[in-house]
């Protein structure tokens, strides 16, 4: 977890990395997760990637207070995700 300005563009950029147990389960919740779109057009935007077992995303925002938001919307919806996922066991795999 990391927050920084962009000396660039000026902009506040997040980074996450949640572990998962594989692959397969980080992928589920890419794709669980992937399509919330921000409310607002401008001023933030979040992109998600999956490497191995985690899930990285990263958001860039013009405001604390509109990173600070989506940060804590993503991680609501990511404990559902996960809880979810618990609650079902591993995957199955097809």
């Amino acid at each position: 977890m990391a927050t920084e300005t962009n000396p660039e563009t000026g902009k506040l950029e997040f980074l996450l990395d949640v572990p998962f147990p594989s692959s397969r389960e980080a992928t589920i919740a890419l794709r669980s997760l992937s399509p919330d779109q921000e409310p607002r057009r401008g001023g933030i935007s979040k992109q998600l990637s999956v490497s191995g077992g985690t899930l990285s995303v990263r958001w860039r925002a013009d405001e604390a207070r509109i990173l600070r938001v989506s940060v804590n919307s993503f991680l609501d919806h990511l404990s559902l995700v996960v809880e979810t996922m618990e609650l079902f066991g591993p995957p199955v795999h097809l």
